[in-house]
């Protein structure tokens, strides 16, 4: 019997973690009765709750799992951690809110049988603020046309992964892996599923606008040169003008033209800009920078604090099990 493993990330999420599992339950013991499943939560150190409603959740069900880190490792690295340990032939990952409609499995388990080792859900339109969304989809045709990579558009991670893909990118030693740009690097045969984002169904969004950029950026230097060549041409470009300036400038002087009055404000206006343009690629350079360090002090993707419902086998670090059926991580 194939195994299904539903992934779903969480952080502040005490009004939807158990709606969404007894959905994904519903779905699974009824419409794909004939596969095993397990459905693992990974919890980014919730504060509202959401760490004891788990508790009651996987007591209630040995097939629902819980990961439990001791800090906030970010909108990234947890979902691919956690993907990594999923332990079924093939991986679903989604939100806890609901935005992602769990109705959506049964459609990825079809074509997954179909062949396909990624089954991606695409965003056609959403219920969600539409400056937001029409920012996004702008975001995405620049990376899409900046990157050497074949960037999918309004995909935001959610879909179907093979254990072939899963068994990828846990060999992948990325301390800041951006999946997205993983699944279009890496190109796997895909079959993209178009769907409607719904509105969150309890709860407030975590994102923000410092999310968003760092997603933007994390993108953008890790698949992309774009920061670097727009630095290099545009210094270029604000050289030549500059010297033409200036030599226009000199051949005025030089030929005593008595009614050439430029007085400072040439000057004073081309400090201004230039200065201007350095700060922005000082900036901009700093995000490759920041990027490089990140990788280059390797820190661990996620750090846990306990698990539950995994069994020995399932446990990394080879620890027994208590009689609760919880265990804990080494840090």
């Amino acid at each position: 019997m194939k195994k299904i493993s539903i992934l779903i990330p969480c952080y502040n999420e005490v009004e939807n973690v158990k709606p969404i599992s007894e959905a994904v339950v519903k779905i699974m013991e009824e419409e794909l009765s004939r596969y095993d499943y397990e459905l693992v939560f990974i919890d980014n150190c919730s504060e509202d709750g959401t760490r004891e409603k788990l508790e009651e959740i996987c007591a209630a069900n040995k097939k629902i799992k819980a990961i439990l880190n001791v800090t906030n490792f970010g909108q990234f690295n947890s979902p691919f951690y956690g993907m990594c340990q999923t332990t079924g032939d093939c991986t679903i990952s989604m939100c806890c809110d609901f935005q992602d409609p769990p109705e959506l499995i049964p459609r990825f388990v079809e074509e997954w049988e179909k062949g396909y080792k990624i089954v991606s859900a695409i965003k056609t339109s959403s219920k969600e603020n539409g400056i937001i969304y029409f920012l996004r989809s702008c975001y995405y045709k620049v990376i899409r046309n900046m990157s050497s990579v074949k960037m999918i558009e309004h995909f935001t991670g959610t879909g179907l992964y093979d254990r072939s893909f899963i068994n990828l990118i846990s060999q992948l030693d990325d301390p800041i892996p951006f999946l997205r740009g993983i699944v279009a690097e890496y190109n796997f045969k895909r079959k993209d599923i178009p769907y409607t984002q719904n509105e969150r169904r309890a709860g407030k969004t975590h994102n923000n606008f410092y999310l968003l950029y760092d997603a933007a950026m994390l993108s953008i230097t890790s698949y992309t040169k774009v920061g670097l060549r727009l630095a290099t041409w545009a210094g270029f470009a604000i050289g030549a003008v500059s010297f033409i300036v200036a030599l226009v400038f000199l051949i005025l002087k030089l030929t005593h033209w008595d009614s050439f009055q430029a007085g400072y404000a040439p000057m004073i206006i081309g400090v201004f800009l230039l200065g201007s343009i350095q700060l922005f690629f000082i900036g901009f350079l700093g995000e490759y920078i920041l990027n490089i360090n990140t990788r280059i002090m390797h820190r661990p993707l996620v750090v846990e604090e306990r698990r539950i419902n995994f069994e020995k086998s399932e446990n990394e670090t080879g620890k027994g099990t208590d009689e609760t059926g919880e265990e804990e991580k080494k840090i």
